[in-house]
């Protein structure tokens, strides 16, 4: 159980099912709640006692955010759950909807009870079809048992729970556009402020989060927040689910305190594939900065630790790179990446994402000019912070460090004209 929260019904039979929940304790803290009449404050601050922070990427204390709800608003509010997962390398909320959905159905009804909102939106990727189902199942099980719905359990509480699948567009991850997208709209972010909290879907009062945090809410309440933040460490609280891939022996999804030593979490998926070299790791998803090995391998997992290191959590999807990987290569695919999915709003993000993915695989293909690489930087740091959303950071960042740290093979493919990894 110690490193089990999202994950806690994996060792059983069916275990998206809602007997598999409710052996492990599911739906008691939910009907606490309404039996006891908690206040919602108490809630909000075990949350904050608990250090859980938002799984989805920025990392904000969940409890922190809860609270700017004006939850004694007159009119409707919404509570949303960002289940797009659209980030390169990240798979982790997926397997929540496919082997857990009852736990962020439960997640997403004290959020509700908590800030005044009687009506949730999940918004899953378009893509996750089997996932949809599963929560979909999970709904009308919960439904039937009185669970959600109107005057549920005859407390005359209300929350209603609608999923709600996407198009398969990474924009959409972005909570503002996918407000828009929730809407009926094309999915484009909005300028903040105001923020959702205060003017969100349909113009009312809405809190976002991520499916990750959502599902993590009621092992909190059930065990406490002081348990929850021992498993992690201060201002880390609790256990993050890493998606590791690439060159590993056993890519997966693991769930471990934050603050593991990275050497010790690689060890878990099985070491660096056929026994080769590391060279570097995209700790947080494509969009987080990379760090060589040497960095990496005296690193802990946790949002500090690695922000303080140039790079960040993210999303906690653990990217590793073995000794045959081309850096040119690999930052050529994810430039593409943000080109193709760029939504085209803002001038830096719609022209300079595509200018990086040409001016890379130029320098793949062994057609690049001397004065390259200085243009693509110049063109990064001219995108980082003048969009209206992070997309256009999460494409400049990967460019930025992708050149600090391994600009010698870089150099290589310009005045060489092919890579340096087949030349050793």
């Amino acid at each position: 159980m110690a490193d089990e929260v999202c994950f806690r019904t994996l060792h059983l039979a069916s275990p998206w099912s809602l007997s598999a929940y409710e052996s492990v304790g599911g739906y008691q803290v939910w009907r606490k709640l309404l039996k006891e009449k908690i206040k919602p404050e108490a809630i909000i601050d075990e949350l904050k006692l608990s250090a859980l922070r938002g799984r989805g990427g920025a990392g904000f204390p969940t409890g922190l955010k809860w609270s700017f709800m004006p939850r004694n608003a007159k009119g409707q509010k919404y509570i949303v759950c960002n289940s797009d997962e659209g980030e390169p390398g990240t798979f982790k909320d997926r397997d929540i909807l496919r082997f857990n959905p009852h736990q962020l159905i439960e997640g997403m009804a004290i959020a509700g009870y908590v800030m005044g909102a009687t009506v949730g939106f999940n918004y899953i990727r378009g893509e996750f079809f089997e996932p949809f189902e599963r929560v979909e199942q999970a709904l009308q099980e919960a439904r039937t048992l009185g669970l959600i719905g109107k005057n549920i359990l005859g407390t005359q509480v209300d929350f209603e729970l609608h999923n709600v699948l996407g198009a398969g567009a990474y924009i959409c991850g972005e909570e503002t556009a996918l407000m828009d997208s929730i809407e009926g709209k094309k999915g484009l972010p909005r300028f903040k402020p105001p923020f959702p909290a205060n003017y969100g879907v349909y113009g009312r009062p809405t809190n976002i989060n991520n499916t990750e945090t959502f599902a993590s809410v009621p092992v909190i309440l059930q065990h406490g927040g002081k348990w929850f933040l021992e498993l992690g460490k201060p201002n880390n609280g609790g256990c993050k689910i890493f998606s590791i891939s690439g060159h590993v022996e056993k890519p997966g999804n693991y769930e471990v305190g934050l603050g593991i030593r990275f050497s010790e979490l690689l060890s878990m998926a099985g070491g660096v594939q056929k026994g080769r070299r590391l060279k570097a790791v995209i700790p947080g998803g494509s969009s987080a900065p990379v760090l060589p090995a040497e960095i990496m391998m005296n690193l802990t997992m946790d949002y500090d630790a690695l922000s303080k290191a140039g790079s960040m959590l993210g999303s906690g999807a653990v990217i590793v790179l073995d000794e045959t990987t081309c850096m040119v290569k690999m930052l050529a695919r994810i430039a593409h990446f943000y080109f193709e999915e760029s939504c085209g709003q803002c001038s830096p993000c719609r022209e300079g994402t595509g200018w990086m993915s040409r001016l890379l695989h130029r320098m793949e293909k062994g057609e690049s000019k001397m004065g390259d690489i200085e243009l693509l930087n110049s063109v990064a740091d001219g995108i980082m912070g003048r969009t209206i959303c992070a997309l256009g950071d999460a494409a400049a960042m990967p460019v930025q460090s992708f050149l600090k740290h391994f600009k010698n093979e870089f150099e290589y493919h310009v005045t060489h004209k092919r890579c340096l990894i087949k030349d050793l």
